[in-house]
């Protein structure tokens, strides 16, 4: 008998039936992986039922199911990235990637490199070819965000991209070809910059073939508290904890503040408030607001009625109140407290020194 072949041969089929088990699983779990970006980058997953928001819904339906270009206004905060993701996967172009990118991130030549990659020899440390986000993204998505950072060089390049589909990598002749779907996002003023002559025209309206404008969340007040109840079970979750309530006077005083930061800072408020609070109800004293920035408190008009320091001390004070604020809403991150109060970088450090921060 040749009973080590027989044992061979069983071996070989338990190997290939723990294989096939396994592509099996992997398959389910990519379905399910696939199912679940699908329900986070839904529109349900954008919260909102005011009037601008269901205008706003209706516009990216539209556009979503389209290959247009798409250019997303609005101030830091308002969750620019989010529309770009729900556009991505709710098109033709699902199923192929979404690459993301902060143009702000990068000085200009490794946002050169970054976007359309470079060959062997063009720059020190450069041993290889590497493909930039645009051939990464074949078809499917490229989102570009801070679109209005982008140097000359790159404002040239970007266009090539949108006229002719095309891109040459870093140090190289050769073109490529891409099929990208290109949507790019801003809270500057692009007008502005054009007759300033720091962003190109023929771009901007390569661009701006379909703008959407996002709402602040002071144009939308009806919507805080959809927002405070979907933050706070998000925050919960996340923290494992028991979701709290949010007392009503703590939803009006939300509701009448202006926020500045607006969807990502009320985000942040309620992390604030739920990850540090000790109790079962979010009240207004738990909110980070700020001195005299909490609705309702009185404490401008008091502040600005004390005597004692001057009108120059009291607006010193005051900013660096705002400034401390920012910066513990961003965690500590400089860059992300700039954005909210929609600031250069360099003048958040300016502050920082000046106040010790």
């Amino acid at each position: 008998m040749n009973c080590p072949n027989v044992k061979i041969t069983i071996l070989g089929k338990m190997v290939r039936l723990k294989e096939n088990n396994g592509e099996q699983k992997l398959l389910r779990e990519n379905v399910a992986l696939k199912k679940q970006v699908k329900t986070a980058y839904s529109f349900n997953n954008i919260i909102g039922k005011s009037e601008p928001m269901q205008q706003l819904f209706s516009v990216i339906r539209k556009v979503a199911k389209t290959q247009s270009t798409i250019l997303v206004r609005g101030e830091s905060g308002t969750g620019k990235e989010l529309v770009a993701r729900a556009i991505h996967y709710n098109s033709p172009r699902a199923k192929k990637p979404l690459i993301e990118i902060s143009c702000a991130s990068f000085p200009e030549t490794l946002l050169e490199s970054e976007l359309f990659g470079y060959e062997k020899g063009a720059f020190t440390g450069a041993e290889g070819q590497k493909k930039g986000r645009f051939e990464l993204a074949e078809g499917g998505t490229i989102f570009l965000d801070e679109i209005g950072d982008i140097s000359e060089s790159v404002q040239v390049k970007l266009l090539r991209v949108l006229q002719e589909r095309q891109i040459t990598r870093l140090g190289g002749t050769e073109t490529v070809d891409v099929d990208v779907r290109v949507i790019t996002a801003t809270n500057r003023n692009l007008e502005k910059a054009m007759a300033e002559g720091l962003f190109r025209e023929d771009l901007y309206y390569r661009l701006n073939v379909i703008p959407i404008v996002l709402p602040p969340l002071r144009e939308r007040r009806d919507d805080i508290p959809l927002l405070l109840e979907h933050f706070v079970r998000k925050v919960s979750l996340a923290n494992k904890r028991t979701p709290p309530s949010v007392a009503p006077e703590a939803v009006q005083a939300c509701t009448e503040y202006d926020w500045p930061g607006n969807v990502r800072e009320l985000e942040n408020a309620i992390e604030n408030a739920v990850v540090l609070g000790d109790g079962s109800t979010i009240l207004p004293d738990h909110m980070p607001f700020g001195l005299f920035r909490r609705a309702g408190s009185g404490a401008k008009s008091d502040f600005l009625r004390n005597s004692g320091p001057t009108f120059t001390d009291k607006i010193e004070i005051a900013e660096k109140i705002i400034f401390e604020d920012a910066i513990s809403h961003a965690q500590g991150n400089k860059s992300e407290a700039a954005k909210v109060l929609d600031i250069s970088l360099r003048t958040m450090r300016y502050k920082i020194k000046k106040y010790n921060l």
